[in-house]
């Protein structure tokens, strides 16, 4: 093994019980070694600040937990309510807010970590105790906190997909806004969040019918980024440039893989350190790489994620980690020079994983 998987230091969100999986809670990694750090139901999404960790509940009138993470424990600090249900992604925005996205009700949540943190302090030194998760002791953030921005009630053509809104994925814009990714109404909403908390919409950039938008990601740096978006629902990757009127619009978009679409659904999305796209496809169980030169995008070559169901991934130095959902396993693949991973070279059993989030060394401790 090599010093570089020995060095390995992740956490691991996954599905437990309540939504068909085999985990117990969020994991933690060390090397290739995982073991469950904090009990609660379908971690399913996880975002790393600083010493604090966020872990969205993906289950019906959803919430969003915070953790103290300290020499490979996590300490349960507060709960909030996602105001959603199914909430999918949570990410820590640059205005000060927690910002969830709820897949099933298709709104988005944002939640004053200031307030959150000044309750949570209050409550513990009158208190002198912070619960367990799940405990009646639990620290719950009030309301005045949180705001919930609900998304058009639309549709889209694929049917059993696209009967209402989908939020999937919320990303931070060079602009100091804010996208969500609509995967029902094939549309990218971008609001404007404040710590207050606050969410007023923007704009709404619409995608062509039956996309699905899922996961995006920057491409470049600054104003003159482009937007990559993977379609889950028709298997191809968009790339997106902003217009004089501030309005996204494709430049080039190219399917991930050749064949029918079936149930072969891009998941996760990312740019490597060499400017090359990386999108997980489900179904087809393959990493596929593309090429980014001339404002374009073309496939430079695909591998399997070694194992089956790539739900998410992430690139550490050398590597790029695999959560693969029915495997049970988080693969690891070796990075070629062209970005495209090789076999396997170990396996990281850890139950139903769903997203993995390398943890920072100041952090660890």
């Amino acid at each position: 093994m090599s010093a570089a998987l020995d060095d390995l230091h992740l956490l691991v969100g996954s599905y437990t019980a309540t939504g068909g999986g085999n985990a117990t809670g969020i994991s933690v990694v060390h090397g290739t070694t995982a073991h469950t750090a904090a009990v609660m139901d379908d971690p399913s999404f996880l975002a790393v600040s600083g010493d604090r960790v966020y872990a969205v509940s993906e289950v019906a009138d959803g919430s969003v937990s915070a953790f103290r993470y300290a020499g490979g424990t996590l300490e349960h600090r507060w709960d909030a309510d996602a105001g959603g249900d199914a909430p999918c992604h949570v990410r820590v925005d640059p205005s000060g807010a927690l910002v969830v996205a709820n897949y099933v009700s298709g709104t988005v949540t944002a939640v004053s970590l200031e307030a959150a943190e000044s309750h949570a302090a209050s409550v513990t030194a009158s208190d002198a105790v912070v619960g367990t998760h799940g405990s009646g002791d639990r620290v719950v953030v009030p309301e005045a906190a949180i705001v919930t921005g609900v998304l058009p009630d639309v549709e889209g053509p694929v049917e059993d997909r696209q009967e209402g809104p989908h939020a999937h994925q919320s990303i931070a814009t060079p602009d100091g806004t804010v996208l969500v990714a609509d995967l029902g109404g094939d549309a990218l909403h971008e609001f404007r969040v404040t710590a207050a908390p606050a969410i007023d919409l923007v704009r709404v950039h619409h995608l062509a019918p039956g996309v699905g938008p899922r996961h995006m990601v920057w491409l470049g740096e600054g104003s003159g980024a482009d937007l990559v978006v993977a379609g889950e629902l028709d298997g191809r990757v968009h790339r997106l440039r902003r217009d004089d009127s501030g309005t996204l619009r494709p430049i080039a978009s190219v399917a991930a893989f050749a064949g029918p679409v079936g149930e072969s659904l891009l998941s996760h999305v990312e740019v490597d350190a060499a400017g090359r796209v990386v999108v997980a496809v489900r179904g087809r169980d393959v990493i596929v790489v593309l090429d980014t030169a001339d404002d374009g995008l073309a496939v430079v070559g695909s591998a399997s994620c070694g194992g089956t169901w790539p739900r998410h991934f992430a690139q550490v130095p050398g590597y790029l980690l695999v959560a693969n959902q029915m495997s049970d396993a988080i693969a690891v693949l070796p990075v070629g020079d062209d970005g495209v991973p090789g076999a396997a070279v170990a396996q990281i059993a850890v139950g139903t994983p769903t997203c993995i989030v390398p943890v920072p060394t100041p952090a660890r401790s």
